[in-house]
C-alpha cells in the first residue's frame, strides 16, 4: 500500500515537473514590452478575425497587445459621446504600464472632417507647419508624460488606381511631413511612416472598398512597427 502510495505521488510530481515547463515558458513570453495602440481604421481594420495590425505586432515581439483602435475615430471630436465610444483617438487611452504607446490618426479628420474644402484650417488644427500647435502635438505630449515611448504611424498611400482617396495624396503628404518634423525634436517619440509601402498599380494592399489595409498590408505594418521597437531596444 505505501509503494503504491509512493508511485501515485511520484507520478503527480512528475505531471507538475513536466507542465511547469510550458507554464514557464508562457511566463518568459509576457515578459516583452506591454503595448497598447490607439488610432482608427487603418489599425482596427481585421481585428474581429484577430488579423489587424495589432496582432502582426505581437506576434512579431512575442507579446500580447492592446487594441483600443476605433473604426471612424478622429483626432478632433467634440460631441461628448465620442469619447466613451472611442471616436476620439485621445479617449482610446487606457492607464496602464505601458511600454510603448502606437496611434496614428488626422485622415478622417482631414477627408470626412474638412469635406475637402476646408483642408488648410483643419491641418492646422491637427498640426501647424512647425510643429508648436495642434491637437496631434497636444495627444503626443500627453502620451509621453505617461513615461512611454511612443510610435506614430503614417497612412498608407494610394496605389494610384481605383482609390476615392486619391485626391487626398497631397494633404496626406503635407501633414505626415508635419508630424515626422514633430517627432524627430521629442525624445521618445518616433514616427513610422508608410509612404513607400504600396507600389504604383498595386492593388494589394488595400481591401476592397480601395481605401483601408488589407491582411496583407496589416501584417507588414506590424512587421514596420515591430522593427522600430526593437532598434530602439
Amino acid at each position: 500500500m505505501m509503494q503504491q502510495l509512493i508511485r501515485a505521488g511520484l507520478m503527480v510530481l512528475t505531471l507538475l515537473i513536466g507542465a511547469g515547463g510550458p507554464l514557464f515558458a508562457q511566463a518568459q513570453q509576457q515578459t516583452g514590452p506591454r503595448i497598447l495602440v490607439m488610432g482608427d481604421s487603418m489599425l482596427a481594420s481585421h481585428r474581429i478575425s484577430g488579423r489587424a495590425v495589432s496582432h502582426a505586432l505581437g506576434r512579431q515581439l512575442g507579446v500580447r497587445v492592446t487594441d483600443q483602435s476605433m473604426m471612424g475615430a478622429r483626432i478632433i471630436y467634440r460631441l461628448p459621446i465620442s469619447g466613451a465610444m472611442g471616436l476620439n483617438i485621445s479617449k482610446q487611452y487606457r492607464p496602464g504600464n505601458w511600454d510603448w504607446i502606437v496611434v496614428n490618426g488626422g485622415g478622417n479628420d482631414l477627408w470626412l472632417g474638412c469635406g475637402c474644402t476646408r483642408c488648410q484650417r483643419r491641418m492646422d488644427q491637427l498640426i501647424t507647419a512647425r510643429g508648436e500647435r495642434g491637437e496631434i502635438r497636444k495627444l503626443l505630449v500627453k502620451l509621453r508624460k505617461t513615461g512611454a515611448k511612443v510610435i506614430y504611424v503614417g497612412y498608407l498611400r494610394s496605389p494610384g488606381v481605383g482609390s476615392p482617396i486619391e485626391h487626398c495624396r497631397d494633404e496626406g503628404d503635407a501633414l505626415e511631413a508635419r508630424i515626422s518634423g514633430l517627432t524627430a525634436r521629442m525624445p521618445g517619440v518616433y514616427f513610422v511612416s508608410l509612404a513607400d509601402l504600396v507600389p504604383y498599380g498595386n492593388r494589394s494592399f488595400h481591401g476592397a472598398d480601395m481605401i483601408h489595409p488589407s491582411l496583407k498590408a496589416s501584417r507588414e505594418i506590424g512587421a514596420r512597427i515591430a522593427r522600430t521597437i526593437k532598434a530602439a531596444h
